[in-house]
């Protein structure tokens, strides 16, 4: 029943130790200061200022053959382009390490679950007989970088010390099951990118959205589109209110929101370190 944002990989350069930061097209309310956050240093996928798309390729990642170094065990192919790669990840890894905020997973309070099966995360409570399942992929969870268009757009680039940092902000799905029902009430639900920050004078803002509510076969892996989905870009504000009144009497509100952030953000880190230390022993043949 998940899905994913799609992550749009950024542009800006760093070949050397210097770090780069991703921009989050989301005002305050959409990253409490509470979130886990890190500079985003991730110089693997932006390796020019002209982006993806511009067909440069860097020499690091040159489909020309330097030249083959001397066979290891693995009998493949190993040439000087590989050995660089290798150092590059060595030194990825290290100043990964070195930012990383968490080294053990925040807590979630209000008496949540949590299990984790690869990038999927599963948080279960009970409530006076209610069942309370939300789940959620750190898979594509990083808003995307908007820092090149500001750039082509005569805006200065900032310091390093200005950047904004990263935070992990996953769709997520909350199934509400009770004991006497044959269908569950599902909430497909996001972090909005566009949210305009509080008006000076209102209420305090939810920093999660409901996007769609359907019933579904309880325990389903996979979203049925034979069953009627509510939208709710077109909802009547009340009937929205009271959805989110519904999802917040047990226990799914702005506080829950900012704790699930958090630990998507810790585990989104901790899964990225691990693909580097993967990828470094692959292209060294470990």
């Amino acid at each position: 029943m998940l899905k994913s944002f799609v992550r749009v990989a950024g542009a800006a350069a760093r070949l050397s130790s210097v770090s780069r930061a991703l921009p989050i097209n989301c005002p305050t309310l959409c990253a409490p200061s509470s979130a886990t956050i890190r500079p985003f240093t991730r110089s693997l996928w932006m390796l020019n200022n002209n982006g993806a798309s511009s067909g440069y390729r860097p020499k690091l990642f040159s489909s020309k053959v330097l030249g083959p170094s001397v066979s290891c065990g693995c009998e493949g192919l190993h040439t000087e382009g590989d050995k660089a790669f290798g150092d590059f990840l060595s030194d990825e890894i290290k100043e990964e390490k070195v930012i990383q905020k968490n080294k053990s997973l925040p807590k979630m309070t209000g008496g949540w679950e949590v299990g984790m099966n690869g990038t999927e995360v599963k948080l279960t409570k009970h409530a006076s007989g209610d069942k309370i399942t939300v789940t959620f992929n750190v898979n594509n969870s990083i808003p995307p970088n908007f820092e090149e268009e500001a750039v082509e757009q005569g805006q200065s680039q900032k310091s390093a010390e200005e950047e904004p940092e990263i935070v992990s902000t996953p769709n997520f799905v909350v199934e509400v099951t009770k004991q006497a029902a044959k269908h569950s009430l599902v909430f497909d639900c996001h972090f909005p990118e566009d949210e305009v920050s509080n008006a000076e004078g209102e209420e305090e803002s939810d920093i999660f959205a409901i996007r769609e509510v359907s019933f579904q076969p309880e325990g389903d892996v996979d979203w049925k589109e034979t069953s009627y989905t509510l939208n709710t870009d077109s909802l009547d504000w009340a009937l929205y209110d009271h959805l989110m009144d519904f999802l917040a009497d047990r226990g799914v509100d702005n506080t829950f929101a900012d704790e699930l952030m958090e630990l998507s953000t810790a585990i989104e880190h901790q899964e990225y370190i691990k693909f580097l230390e993967d990828l470094q022993g692959f292209v060294k043949c470990n």
